[in-house]
């Protein structure tokens, strides 16, 4: 692995790069830009799936966002969609300065809000070769499904009012993307399976990171609430696409929208598979049910890619970690 610096614009960008096992800098290489979830960096679920993917032979390359992590920008804990999007082609500019990349090797892969931020980078940025999503969402459509239409309506007015105030000089309003812990869950009467298995990923579990700060600034909803990842899909998303989701449906709705996307999308080459038993969560780190994703991934990767990896070898080279 190796940390990179780029920019978006004014703000510089930290990343890293993981390269396959006997890289070779004279070498020729395919790639993948790695999108991640909302409030996730770097070096949480976006390290396992980039980790695993330079397993099988493809440079990888994940990022904190911009105003996030050890990336720049202020406001701190924004979530600007239009943001995250640039900053996926921003990597992939960064990517086309490296001599061992093939320009015309390079996918992406997106995983929860980063697969909706992927496909929505890959609409207008032919350079994207194939595109995959894990328990891909619409971080937009998500935030406008959890309420009803009034309380969306009254959920804009107090943003609008929140600006007007900090506007006049009052403080910034952060809140939790989470509970930070399950005491602080349970104490609140938290009982959704899959909103609990998001604390213990990120909040109790060795994937817990200090620059993740599970704050998001309130504001960002006004840039959230009008996002619509798939919005254009039926006429612009060509590439070939991967679709994987987790068979244990929950509230974040990943299966329906992993099916949206699918049945969307225009593709002639395209694949929807199942990863059964698991759930959203399941899908960020365990490894039974990661491996599986992984491996479809390698194939379709190494197809559309058209990667020399041998994908006969690769059930062998995965591990359990």
């Amino acid at each position: 692995m190796k940390r990179i610096f780029f920019r978006n614009r004014a703000i510089e960008l930290a990343g890293n790069i993981h390269l396959p096992n006997g890289f070779d800098a004279n070498k020729s290489y395919a790639a993948l830009v790695l999108a991640t979830p909302g409030s996730s960096v770097k070096e949480q679920v976006g390290a396992i799936y980039a980790m695993k993917m330079a397993d099988q032979g493809f440079v990888t390359l994940t990022f904190d966002p911009s105003y996030q992590g050890e990336s720049g920008g202020e406001p701190r804990n924004l979530e600007d969609p239009s943001v995250r999007v640039e900053d996926i082609r921003c990597a992939m500019d960064f990517l086309m300065t490296l001599p061992f990349i093939d320009e015309l090797r390079v996918g992406l892969l997106g995983i929860c809000a980063g697969g909706g931020y992927a496909v929505n980078a890959a609409l207008t940025d032919r350079r994207f070769k194939a595109i995959g999503t894990v328990v891909a969402n619409d971080i937009g459509r998500t935030f406008r499904d959890i309420q009803t239409r009034d309380e969306l309506l009254e959920m804009l007015e107090e943003i609008g009012r929140q600006r007007t105030e900090e506007a006049r000089g009052a403080e910034q309003r952060f809140d939790p993307w989470i509970p930070d812990s399950m005491k602080v869950a349970e104490a609140v009467g938290i009982t959704d399976p899959e909103l609990l298995e998001a604390v213990t990923f990120y909040r109790e579990s060795r994937f817990r990171h200090p620059n993740s700060s599970n704050r998001l600034l309130f504001t960002s909803y006004i840039h959230l609430l009008g996002f619509d990842a798939f919005n254009l899909v039926p006429e612009l998303l060509t590439q070939p696409l991967q679709v994987i989701v987790g068979g244990r449906r929950g509230n974040t709705a990943q299966y329906e929208n992993g099916k949206s996307l699918f049945d969307l999308s225009p593709a002639t080459e395209k694949d929807f598979f199942i990863v059964e038993g698991a759930s959203h969560y399941d899908l960020y780190y365990k490894s039974d049910y990661v491996n599986q994703a992984i491996e479809r991934l390698t194939q379709f990767y190494s197809k559309h890619l058209h990667s020399k990896y041998d994908i006969s070898l690769m059930p062998k080279a995965l591990n359990a970690n």
